[in-house]
């Protein structure tokens, strides 16, 4: 998989769209955070699946704030947005593509209007300070069946992206992926159709004319399906690493 390399390095100080969209550019290699351990690129396969591409993990990580605090799966913090069951299974390519047990997954993604927790961010709304706020991020681990759930809202967007959530695995406390998670584009139009999300209106960036998304999309195009229940979406997506 051809990897693209950042136009210029985005310091996450500048808040800007601009900023923003710079430091999201799909990265030559996986962001390793501060707290050590080892990344997985993509490509690498093992009978029938293959490793998850590695995708850049900015340009709001927040690992400062990672902990018990956001270790929970209801993750809304009070955001409103159509509800998202979230459920990510993380399978093992170096044992036949079997689910991995305790497996930690984290993920982040922005609000219903495209802002994201931790930070000061612009957007369609102007600029909010969210930096003292933890919405829309969660940590899980694998249940024996290799599945990590999360309640959520559907994710909102923001100029240069489309639709996406940010993932990293962690096996033994050790960094396997960090990869993006796309939505399909007729889901995204309804629900940026709704009373909710429409003020936003629909997201001109698409599946493939994103930066990230573009070149690997057969593999971060999660299953999504309507929940009657709930008014909301079922999210269902399989991360495989090498492990």
């Amino acid at each position: 998989m051809e990897r693209k390399e950042f136009l210029k390095k985005a310091g996450f100080g500048l808040l800007g769209t601009q900023a923003a969209i710079l430091a999201c550019k799909k990265s030559e290699e996986a962001t390793t955070p501060s707290s050590g351990g080892s990344t997985t690129s993509g490509g690498t396969t093992s009978g029938s699946c293959k490793v998850g591409d590695s995708e850049t993990d900015g340009p709001y990580p927040l690992y400062n704030s990672r902990g018990s605090s956001i270790t929970r799966i209801d993750i809304t913090d009070g955001k409103t947005g159509l509800p998202l069951s979230i459920n990510i299974t993380v399978a093992n390519v170096n044992d036949s593509c079997k689910p991995i047990a305790n497996a930690r997954v984290d993920i982040w993604h922005c609000d219903k209007d495209g802002y994201y927790s931790g930070y000061s961010n612009q957007g369609y709304l102007g600029t909010q300070n969210n930096s003292s706020l933890v919405f829309c991020r969660g940590i899980q681990y694998t249940d024996t069946t290799g599945v990590a759930k999360f309640s959520s809202i559907y994710p909102g967007w923001y100029t240069g992206r489309v639709t996406h959530i940010h993932a990293q695995i962690y096996v033994n406390s050790v960094l396997k992926l960090t990869t993006q998670i796309a939505f399909p584009e007729d889901i995204n139009t309804a629900v940026y159709k709704t009373s909710l999300y429409s003020a936003h209106g629909q997201n001109s960036t698409k599946n493939t004319s994103d930066s990230i998304i573009a070149d690997s999309l057969d593999n971060e195009l999660a299953t999504v399906t309507a929940n009657a229940s709930t008014g909301g979406y079922n999210l269902v997506h399989t991360i495989y690493v090498s492990a």
